[in-house]
């Protein structure tokens, strides 16, 4: 059984930079894409952007684009969301999910594991 670990989450000020990180334990991740999702108060869950783990390949919301970078450790297992130039609007709890085969989607139903997600705050 897969589980996924997010960390990194926090209070930052606006313009500011976190990162996240998504560990994967049980199994390898060799033919599963890893995405991040986010969610805000009131709002539907929507995505962030993911990678796809064999090729790297990433794909990204255009909202976090040029902002978000994601890039993966295969050694341990890891996803990391590098998030700069933060703005208010981007407050959510962010989460990591995985998914079968090798194209990134955008749809909460094609993700089957999923973390249990952390907090990013942005104040302004």
């Amino acid at each position: 059984q897969l589980q996924l670990v997010e960390s990194g989450g926090g209070l930052v000020q606006a313009g500011g930079s976190l990162r996240l990180s998504c560990t994967a334990s049980g199994r390898t991740l060799s033919n599963n894409v890893m995405a991040w999702f986010r969610q805000a108060p009131g709002k539907e869950r929507e995505f962030v952007g993911g990678i796809t783990w064999s090729t790297g390949k990433t794909s990204y919301a255009h909202s976090v684009k040029g902002r978000f970078t994601i890039s993966r450790d295969n050694a341990k297992n890891t996803v990391s969301l590098q998030m700069n130039g933060l703005k208010p609007e981007d407050t959510a709890v962010y989460y990591c999910s995985v998914r079968q085969g090798t194209v990134v989607s955008g749809l909460t139903g094609n993700y089957d594991y999923w973390g249990q997600g952390t907090q990013v705050t942005v104040s302004s």
